[in-house]
């Protein structure tokens, strides 16, 4: 009996510590409310994932490149990561505004994905905003893991405070295969 539960508790150990592992395998998304409350709190980077129902390429970015572990996992240590779906109906909040769908019929975009894009509507697009909360930039189309890397370093390591993009990407030499 003994080694019965001897082997049971190590089945159950050997699950934990695999699910754990696998955990930061996968992008943990924020809803924008709860990404722009955490930057408050502790402040870090938000990228979000602006994106459509509809898009095929947002669905195969979210494939090929969000499931890949190695861009989970860096995204999950540097970013507030949000999904953005652009026709959402929800009411939110930003800085003192509130941002609505106002198109009544379909495919309409919601007011803080055309203020996040700058008007250009563009699936999907990734945006990065700062930690004073203020856009840095909007990445629009697909882009696979190597080419998303350099994005998320320019910013997560704050290249982009005193490197120009091209200086960086010169150099860059990736790891997101």
């Amino acid at each position: 009996m003994m080694r019965y539960i001897i082997i049971l508790a190590i089945a159950m150990f050997a699950l934990t510590a695999n699910a754990n592992t696998n955990t930061n395998d996968r992008i943990r998304w924020y809803s924008f409310e709860e990404a722009v409350e955490l930057a408050v709190q502790n402040p870090r980077k938000i990228l979000i994932d602006v994106y459509t129902d509809w898009c095929g390429f947002c669905k195969r970015m979210d494939a090929e490149t969000f499931n890949n572990p190695q861009v989970a996992r860096y995204i999950n240590e540097n970013y507030y990561p949000v999904k953005l779906n652009s026709e959402t109906t929800d009411t939110i909040y930003f800085k003192g505004h509130q941002f609505v769908n106002e198109g009544g019929g379909r495919r309409s975009p919601h007011q803080l994905s055309i203020a996040l894009l700058q008007g250009q509507m563009s699936y999907p697009s990734v945006v990065y905003i700062n930690e004073d909360l203020e856009l840095l930039t909007a990445v629009p189309g697909f882009m696979g893991p190597a080419d998303i890397e350099p994005i998320l370093r320019y910013f997560a390591e704050d290249y982009y405070l005193n490197t120009s993009w091209e200086s960086f990407t010169e150099s860059f030499t990736g790891t997101f295969r």
